[in-house]
């Protein structure tokens, strides 16, 4: 995968806060207000399931990453071929040019980057939460480590278009949120409750802008071996799959997000049929 070398990037949508003291809290306090209100909405399973020391990140938001200037230094799909930070710009750039070609009155959310924790206006939460939207400040929230987790504890392969789905899906729960979708469905557990099907309509969204991402004009022709990084991971999140590496076992009544197979199959939907109107999780069975 790659972006096209001369493409503009707008890092204005893209705040780092990584290596900023005070930028957030330690997990404790606050961390259970923000798990009431969004870990339906998270990429993997209950923030619990993650060791708090398992991304690296310190104590009250401090880390070894610098400061960066994305707005010098991610400027072109150039600069987001060689950086991952600049790469996330980009593909959020490519998210938002898509949904706001399509969804009338969208309404930009940025993303921010931050390590080891972060204080947002569902809560605080650290790095052990995963990537995640909040409704309440619309932003995305990712710390790029989680990447690495990915591939060494939920045994994903990984790949740049690994990143993109993860980024797409939490930008699927921003559109979820502005059609009021998150506000107006249930939140009961089980493969066929409204938690699931908030997930895999996400999945869907995701499957979605890949399928139109070319046209956006940020990325080169997408490959097999893209579609393959973004299905690997889709399959590694899955509840089942979660379940079975931390558990011993399969409890499907418990589940929030989908098996590794439903969340792959509605990523193709939307990749195939390149339409949110094919989306709909909420109709008949899963």
């Amino acid at each position: 995968m790659s972006f096209k070398r001369g493409a503009r990037l707008d890092p204005s949508q893209v705040r780092d806060v990584r290596g900023r003291r005070g930028a957030g809290m330690a997990i404790g306090g606050g961390l259970g207000g923000l798990v009431l209100l969004i870990v339906v909405m998270l990429l993997g399973g209950d923030p619990g399931d993650i060791p708090p020391d398992a991304l690296g990140g310190a104590p009250g938001g401090q880390s070894a990453v610098p400061a960066t200037d994305l707005a010098a230094e991610c400027q072109t799909g150039a600069d987001a071929n060689e950086r991952e930070d600049c790469r996330i710009v980009g593909f959020v750039n490519s998210v938002q040019a898509y949904w706001s070609a399509t969804l009338q009155d969208y309404e930009a959310a940025p993303t921010t980057l931050f390590t080891g924790s972060v204080a947002t206006a569902c809560g605080n939460a650290t790095s052990a939460v995963g990537p995640f939207y909040c409704p309440a400040d619309q932003t995305v929230y990712i710390d790029l480590e989680f990447f690495d987790v990915l591939t060494t504890q939920f045994g994903a392969a990984g790949g740049p278009f690994a990143q993109a789905y993860v980024i797409a899906h939490e930008y699927g729960h921003h559109v979820q949120n502005l059609q009021g979708t998150l506000t107006s469905t249930g939140r009961d557990e089980g493969a066929e409750g409204d938690a699931v099907r908030v997930e895999l309509q996400a999945d869907c969204f995701a499957g979605v802008w890949a399928g139109n991402a070319v046209a956006t004009g940020f990325l080169e022709p997408l490959t097999r071996e893209d579609i393959a990084q973004a299905l690997d991971a889709a399959a590694a999140v899955g509840d089942d799959r979660i379940q079975e590496r931390i558990e011993g076992r399969v409890t499907p009544e418990s589940w929030t997000h989908g098996s590794s197979e439903q969340r792959q199959e509605w990523f193709t939907t939307g990749l195939e049929r390149r339409t949110p109107s094919a989306c709909d999780t909420f109709s008949g069975g899963l």
